[in-house]
């Protein structure tokens, strides 16, 4: 390799740097240091035995990194998590699955997001998911719907996506509501035929390749949206959560 060869991939790697180094956090924007921050992490069947799944660790990581005071509890612990603490946390961060059991028992002051709506930020595009939502208001038994997942993993039972999500769908909107629901990288080119795309959190993707299906929906004029908002919505909380 020559030198001039190597002065291009050096400026490479410092190009690299300084991506890495612009990556934005996924929760400095609702925190500042020495903030109290609960989690409330259901340990269900879909929690990998022995360890966290990957939004848990990366969302504790990012607030240790901000300097916040991390506490972390699942749903049956949560009132007395509360108790143990002196003040209300700043912020509650729960598993989107868990909002209509949190919201009710969340303190005044203290604000309330999911693991899935701060991706849905720090991955894709919140705004464009927000009014994709409100798409869900006008879905009725002839809508349909694609649910889209990042991950190919084994489907498990209670999965959120394939089995909670469209519960919550067909029990708000109607019994006989269509969906289909993709994993991976089976994401449908064309979207002509469905009313509303409902997205994970993307933990598995980078930003680039969820915006790539946003800007795909947007130019098909198809509304997405992401579970968390959605969860939110179809629960009647969404303007109540921070994001």
């Amino acid at each position: 390799m020559n030198k001039e060869n190597l002065d291009i991939l050096l400026k490479e790697f410092q190009n690299i740097s300084k991506d890495l180094e612009k990556e934005e956090s996924i929760c400095a924007h609702l925190v500042k240091p020495l903030d109290t921050v609960l989690l409330v992490m259901p340990q269900d069947i879909q929690a990998p035995k022995g360890r966290l799944i990957l939004p848990q660790v990366q969302t504790i990581r990012d607030l240790l990194d901000n300097k916040c005071v991390v506490i972390s509890t699942s749903f049956e612990q949560f009132d007395q998590a509360l108790e143990a603490l002196t003040k209300a946390p700043n912020l509650i961060i729960t598993d989107s699955q868990l909002f209509a059991k949190v919201f009710p028992k969340k303190p005044k002051n203290s604000l309330l997001t999911s693991f899935s709506v701060l991706f849905s930020k720090y991955k894709g595009d919140i705004e464009e998911f927000i009014r994709g939502s409100q798409k869900l208001d006008s879905l009725d038994e002839n809508s349909k719907v694609l649910i889209a997942e990042a991950c190919a993993h084994k489907p498990l039972k209670e999965d959120i996506g394939r089995v909670k999500l469209p519960r919550l769908l067909r029990k708000k909107i109607h019994p006989d509501l269509k969906i289909d629901i993709v994993s991976g990288n089976d994401f449908p080119k064309d979207l002509s035929h469905y009313d509303v795309i409902i997205h994970c959190g993307a933990c598995m993707f980078n930003k680039k390749h969820v915006m790539s299906r946003v800007e795909q929906a947007i130019n098909q004029k198809i509304p997405i949206t992401n579970y968390g908002i959605a969860i939110a919505k179809l629960n009647g909380i969404l303007e109540y959560i921070d994001y």
